[in-house]
């Protein structure tokens, strides 16, 4: 099926463009999401004549995508999730959720503009593709957390794993001064006993 391009489509061509493409493809993506009509000779003689002002308006979509990547490109955002202590998700990061958090931020993204390739399953730092225009795109940074002190842990460069790791060190540490502590106590006692029982000798002595 041949289509004509409204605007840049990746992998496919330039607006303007004439191309083929599968039947379905055109019929459930490019046609209904404006990015393409059917290239009958109606449709290319009307893109024609119009296209000084879509190339115009493209133009305008394009310095105002550009602005937006600036002030967005390798922005962090931080997503609270419940997870298990091996770092896995009880569910996962959409989209949509990516697309909130830079929203909350002041960074107004829609689910659409949002390149998963797969949902996120795990806590950590993960890189989102936001495609901003056909021809702007903008890495951002989603820091998936547990908490907020994770989540800022996680931000100066410590992984889960290392996150574990330093707990588990930490509790570790605790039982053995606990155990001194209990050990330290008993060794007090044992010294105490003697002069005790030489105290209760020298009272039954007087008596």
């Amino acid at each position: 099926m041949q289509v004509i391009l409204l605007e840049r489509v990746a992998k496919l061509g330039q607006m303007g463009d004439v191309v083929d493409v599968k039947p379905g493809y055109a019929r459930n993506f490019l046609l209904p999401q404006g990015k393409a009509l059917t290239a009958s000779e109606s449709n290319v003689a009307s893109f024609e004549a119009q296209k000084a002002q879509l190339e115009a308006r493209n133009l305008e979509t394009k310095q105002e995508a550009e602005a937006l990547a600036e002030k967005l490109d390798g922005q962090q955002f931080i997503v609270i999730r419940s997870a298990s202590d091996a770092g896995a998700l009880y569910g996962s990061v959409t989209p949509r959720d990516a697309a909130d958090a830079a929203t909350e931020n002041g960074f107004s993204l829609d689910k659409k503009q949002i390149a998963l390739s797969k949902p996120i399953k795990d806590l950590g730092l993960h890189i989102v593709h936001v495609i901003l225009h056909p021809e702007v795109q903008v890495d951002i940074e989603m820091n998936v957390a547990r908490s907020q002190e994770e989540a800022e842990l996680q931000a100066s460069g410590k992984s889960i794993q290392e996150l574990a790791a330093e707990a588990e060190a930490e509790a570790e540490f605790e039982i053995a001064e606990l155990f001194e502590d209990i050990g330290a106590a008993a060794s007090d006692d044992d010294e105490l006993a003697p002069a005790s029982e030489e105290a209760e000798e020298e009272a039954n002595k007087e008596a």
